[in-house]
């Protein structure tokens, strides 16, 4: 059996602890970060399967620049990315209309925090599946 890899880049120790938890109980290989710079670090050694990137870390919405980033660039472009935030119940801000876009946020899903187990594993098959497919 070929075991996915899955990048989880969040500030917050505990809650990547959790998603570890929750993400090797189905035997992905989960690698961590606990800032965008890291990210990127964990990217050149090795290219996961999926990221579950947060929206708010360091100074601000470094998830942003971080998505933005790697979209750009040709080696991680196709990597799909989960974003998680719990912006919503931090700051009351919502994004209006469609919030997955392909220039403000370029991300393939997206989840607010707190995070449900189940859902976030239901989610987290379908974008393999998905990148599989194509």
């Amino acid at each position: 059996m070929i075991t996915s890899s899955i990048l989880v880049i969040d500030d917050d120790p505990e809650f990547v602890e959790i998603m570890k938890t929750v993400l090797e109980t189905k035997q992905y290989s989960v690698s961590c970060a606990y800032s965008s710079d890291e990210g990127f670090a964990k990217l050149e050694e090795d290219i996961p399967d999926a990221i579950l990137l947060d929206i708010m870390m360091g100074r601000g919405a470094e998830g942003f620049i971080f998505a933005r980033k790697i979209r750009k660039e040709p080696r991680f472009a196709k990597i799909p990315i989960l974003m998680l935030t719990s912006m919503r119940e931090q700051t009351g801000f919502d994004f209006p209309g469609e919030r997955i876009h392909p220039k403000f946020l370029p991300v393939d899903e997206y989840m607010e925090k707190p995070i449900d187990p189940q859902v976030l594993l239901d989610k987290i098959e379908k974008l393999l599946a998905r990148k599989h497919a194509v």
